[in-house]
């Protein structure tokens, strides 16, 4: 089963008091335009079909062909009721694309989880569709860092919800849809959720994970398919030149710098974890159905498929 799913944490009302104060947070230099954004190596490369042999790409999906997580490590499909194929009229890029359908009174939803060979800057890049009555989602897409990819080390990144990371065993970030505790419509607007070892306590004494939000970013639609990429960029080891951004339909909204993940050259980026995960925090809806399609692991700016 998916780990991922049962260390979650369920405190996320604090972390915006925390970082509002703080001016790593507010420093976002999205406006700044210091990365690429619009076309990228996916466009390059023809579309999506065509990525899979461009050599900064590490990994790549389109659910079009095999089993059910068949290209992934770890499954998490609760009695078979949580993860599906969908057909053509439903997918984006062709004939098939993943549905994670959560319940709140038989399980917290699902995903999968892929471990790859890390680099010194990841971008990640899905394509998903909030469905039309899908209510806020608890945690979504999460890049860990773990010590390695054999024997328990690849696990070293998972778990720790309300602690603060020690700097040489893990560290992780979520692009997620805020709700702002209900002040966003739902979905919410997109948003980092991180755990360090410099990440700010909150105000309960424990450290839930810190937000990098994009208050003027627009609101996340229901019923439209969205590409969203994220980035992260590894620091020398004790040193505060780390990086994390995020792309919505290849507009660059949130870019921060100067972030210090981690103190060992050893702990890197190299477990993606794609789900929707939802409690009776802020959702109501019984039910919550969430799609994702073209996801694409690369060490370069990847940007829409273009098709």
């Amino acid at each position: 089963m998916l780990r991922a799913l049962a260390v979650s944490c369920v405190v996320v009302w604090f972390t915006t008091l925390v970082w509002a104060a703080d001016p790593a947070a507010r420093n976002n230099l999205a406006a700044q335009a210091l990365l690429p954004q619009g076309p990228g190596i996916a466009i390059a490369s023809g579309g999506d079909a065509g990525l899979r042999a461009h050599p900064d790409v590490i990994f790549a999906d389109d659910f079009e062909t095999g089993k059910l997580g068949e290209n992934w490590d770890e499954v998490g499909n609760k009695e078979g009721r949580v993860l599906s194929w969908v057909d053509p009229r439903t997918a984006l890029l062709g004939a098939r694309c993943l549905r994670v359908e959560a319940h709140l009174d038989k399980d917290t939803g699902g995903g999968l989880t892929k471990w790859f060979e890390p680099a010194d800057t990841v971008f990640i890049r899905f394509y998903t569709q909030f469905d039309g009555a899908c209510d806020y989602v608890h945690h979504f897409v999460t890049l860990r860092a773990n010590r390695g990819l054999r024997g328990g080390d690849k696990w070293s990144g998972f778990g720790g919800a309300g602690l603060k990371p020690a700097g040489d065993e893990r560290f992780s970030t979520a692009i997620e849809p805020w709700g702002d505790w209900g002040r966003n419509p739902p979905p919410g607007r997109w948003n980092f959720y991180s755990y360090w070892h410099e990440m700010k306590v909150s105000p309960d004494g424990k450290y839930w994970g810190n937000s990098f939000a994009v208050p003027e970013a627009p609101t996340i639609p229901r019923g439209s398919w969205i590409c969203v990429e994220f980035m992260l960029k590894h620091n020398t080891p004790g040193q505060p030149d780390g990086e994390q951004a995020f792309w919505i339909d290849g507009r660059l909204l949130g870019h921060w710098k100067g972030i210090n993940w981690r103190k060992t050259a050893q702990l890197r980026a190299n477990a993606l974890t794609l789900e929707t995960y939802v409690t009776d925090l802020w959702t109501k809806n019984p039910m919550n159905i969430v799609f994702f399609d073209s996801v694409v692991i690369a060490r370069r700016y990847i940007g829409p498929a273009g098709e």
